[in-house]
């Protein structure tokens, strides 16, 4: 096993993700140009500042999510994203495993780690959109096996 090993989107994915990203902005766009065509005057602004709001908490969840990055070490995974940085040593991994969040966009598979107390965190860069993805199961395997690795030693 090498010493560190970094799970994250590659190109393309990141790719297709910031596609989604504008995508989305997009959606955000039309919302506040309806806002504006259709309210009046003393209403326009508090719709439009609604609408941006809303879209700037998805906006940084979104980012947060898309950079999201893991290193896995011998010591335990590192998840690194853009609000937050978090260290998870092996020995309190209970299990690694993959979850399913049904949403209007399809279904997400990401991964997740159980630990021993209780609570399942997000693996940072290990998600995809798509059913069968062989870039997602390669990361959930190196996953599992660093962890087996650290089980063993």
């Amino acid at each position: 096993m090498p010493s560190q090993t970094w799970i994250c989107l590659d190109a393309a994915e990141r790719g297709r993700y910031w596609w989604r990203t504008g995508f989305v902005t997009l959606i955000f766009i039309g919302m506040a140009v309806a806002a504006w065509l259709t309210t009046s005057a003393v209403e326009r602004w508090w719709w439009i500042g609604g609408v941006a709001v809303f879209y700037l908490v998805n906006l940084v969840a979104m980012v947060n999510q898309g950079t999201g990055v893991t290193l896995l070490t011998s010591e335990g995974m590192e998840f690194r994203t853009l609000l937050r940085r978090r260290s998870v040593p092996w020995s309190e991994v209970a299990g690694i495993v993959k979850r399913y969040r049904t949403r209007r966009s399809g279904t997400l598979s990401e991964v997740c780690v159980v630990r021993v107390q209780g609570g399942a965190l997000t693996v940072p860069g290990a998600f995809t959109l798509r059913m069968y993805d062989r870039k997602f199961d390669a990361k959930l395997a190196a996953i599992r096996e660093c962890w087996t690795h650290a089980a063993d030693a």
